[in-house]
């Protein structure tokens, strides 16, 4: 049985969740109102983990498709791949490393997590990977699959496909 202090403290945290979620939500609508949707963002609904937000970001520091020449120079210019240089198999530095777009960085490993957490293919890649190395490479493995998927979504205008992504 809970004492009237820890009833107490339960309710006040409730309010402020519920006064948070409130602003949440105003902020939310504010962008939505502000922003003039494309195709684009419907196609990125499609994908797995990437939900209103993450698909308005996307959709917003992405900008035009066709500026990428291919699937990889988008998922580096997302910050998805290394920046690690070798020569003759040995590495040689870690230069560049914060080129690209952070905002894409972020919301991508954000899209990694909800991805993991909902779909199973992607959630047993990451497991092969996991077992490999650690669970921030594996997350960052399908924050890159994730990436080259937008590319080629929006590229050839269709639909997200786990199974094209994640084979088995």
């Amino acid at each position: 049985m809970m004492d009237s202090y820890t009833v107490q403290a339960i309710h006040a945290g409730l309010a402020v969740y519920q006064a948070i979620q409130q602003q949440i939500n105003m902020l939310e609508q504010s962008a939505y109102q502000a922003v003039k949707f494309t195709g684009d963002f419907k196609l990125l609904q499609t994908i797995t983990g990437i939900g209103k937000i993450l698909g308005l970001t996307i959709m917003l520091e992405t900008g035009d498709i066709g500026r990428f020449a291919a699937a990889g120079n988008f998922a580096s210019y997302c910050r998805c791949v290394d920046a690690t240089r070798t020569s003759n198999g040995k590495k040689k530095g870690t230069g560049n490393a914060k080129a690209g777009n952070k905002y894409l960085s972020w919301a991508y490993s954000e899209a990694a997590h909800f991805a993991v957490h909902f779909e199973p293919l992607a959630q047993r890649f990451y497991e092969r990977k996991k077992a490999k190395t650690n669970g921030i490479i594996a997350i960052r493995a399908v924050a890159r699959k994730l990436a080259r998927a937008t590319w080629m979504m929006l590229k050839h205008q269709v639909p997200y496909d786990a199974r094209l992504m994640f084979p088995n």
